[in-house]
């Protein structure tokens, strides 16, 4: 072989080796080492970032007060498939089932952070601009499902979309008068009203923060990597067409689980079905999958659960009286 075709060979193989890097991991672009954005896309930033927000959702569903989390919902259906799967695989007891999710999480993002083979280092002034990118980020959507509700027939009661994983009924106002249905004074009732308002709200903070989170884990990092490999590796599909169908795939499942709950190994309807919500949630599915393929888990987790966190105080602000 000539020198020539040595070097087309050599440089064909290089390009082979530099593409199987890059599609082994999450990401779309390969951004300038150490720069902000290729720092805060490792799974380091992510655990690091996303760490707080985990130890909140656990100490927030432990604490706040049974009767208002039975309003609501304690854990999101997501954890929920992860701690029965990781129970029901590892074995653990009632006692430990409660860390698992969190405990998997750790785990999943420092394997990746091995096998991405990106240094560990971590920078604690990244946290402030990552916080307000994620907000930022958020900002589409929470236009969206607010341009969505100005639109649709009033019968559809679309603030709802501002819950990810959840839909909360609260108790009607107190009526103008002396005394309540229950016998207390209207300066008491509307002291347990706020009470209770305030209870909920923060209720579903907790829940939103963790959705965001394991949401993300099922529907983004795990199923869009399954979807791949079947996809791109068993089905031979290009490259492109297997990413289209991933984002596609994975958000119409993200969609329709907020509609149709599947938890125990029973079907249970969730949030009634319309299809501005439906949609709106298909939107919002593709929008998180592009986020993922571009600044990874992190990011994508974080503008997840602040879209909940910003959303929830809208709806009760504005939408809830």
């Amino acid at each position: 072989m000539s020198q020539k075709g040595r070097q087309v060979r050599n440089q064909k193989t290089a390009n082979e080796m530099v593409d199987k890097y890059r599609y082994s991991t999450s990401q779309l672009f390969n951004f300038a080492r150490d720069s902000y954005l290729e720092r805060t896309s490792r799974p380091i930033y992510a655990l690091l970032f996303l760490l707080p927000f985990i130890v909140f959702y656990e100490v927030g569903t432990i604490l706040i007060n049974t009767n208002v989390l039975n309003q609501t919902q304690d854990r999101v259906v997501a954890f929920i498939w992860l701690q029965t799967f990781l129970d029901r695989y590892l074995g653990l007891g009632s006692k430990l089932a409660w860390v698992a999710p969190p405990l998997a999480v750790v785990i999943v993002l420092i394997s990746l952070q091995l096998a991405s083979r990106k240094r560990w280092y971590f920078g604690l002034r990244d946290i402030g601009p990552m916080t307000t990118e994620c907000i930022l980020l958020a900002v589409p959507l929470i236009v969206l499902s607010l341009l969505l509700s100005s639109s649709a027939e009033p019968k559809e009661d679309v603030s709802q979309l501002a819950y990810s994983s959840t839909r909360v009924q609260t108790s009607a106002a107190p009526r103008c008068s002396s005394v309540t249905t229950d016998g207390l004074p209207l300066v008491a009732a509307e002291t347990h009203n706020n009470r209770m308002r305030s209870g909920l709200l923060l209720a579903n903070i907790v829940t939103g923060i963790g959705a965001g989170i394991y949401e993300e884990l099922i529907f983004r990092l795990v199923l869009m990597c399954i979807l791949m490999m079947l996809l791109q590796d068993l089905m031979r599909l290009s490259h492109r067409c297997s990413i289209v169908l991933s984002v596609l795939v994975s958000a119409a499942l993200f969609s329709a689980h907020h509609h149709i709950v599947f938890v125990n190994g029973q079907l249970a309807i969730g949030a009634p079905f319309s299809w501005t919500e439906f949609g709106f949630r298909i939107i919002a599915g593709v929008y998180f999958a592009i986020l993922f393929a571009i600044r990874g888990f992190g990011i994508t987790a974080g503008t997840h659960a602040f879209y909940d966190i910003i959303a929830t105080i809208i709806n009760v602000a504005f939408f809830q009286q």
